[in-house]
């Protein structure tokens, strides 16, 4: 499969309460059939969320989708394959100007 390509790196800067440690960054590559740069931007388009939210919804939703894509067989996702399929058809379709 055709696939784009990313480097994913999550830095930890700020702990929950004092005395805790800051972690190491993790960086991982990761391929996706998408360009989820683009569908980003289109979530950050949408209104719905401020631009952080967006971002963190559009990317831990495709990279958690196409696991479970890449691994559809796998009985883990089993019962969440229909309910995410229905959950992404309507995140798509919010934001949308309405039909006239």
């Amino acid at each position: 499969m055709r696939e784009h390509r990313y480097r994913i790196t999550l830095e930890h800067l700020a702990t929950a309460s004092e005395g805790q440690t800051l972690h190491e960054p993790i960086r991982f590559e990761a391929g996706n059939h998408d360009d989820l740069f683009g569908i980003i931007a289109r979530l950050r388009g949408n209104g719905q969320f401020d631009s952080d939210t967006s971002a963190q919804l559009a990317l831990g939703l495709k990279l958690f989708s196409e696991v479970m894509l890449k691994n559809r067989q796998h009985p883990l996702f089993d019962e969440i394959q229909p309910a995410l399929r229905a959950f992404i058809m309507k995140l798509k379709s919010q934001g949308k100007p309405a039909a006239q």
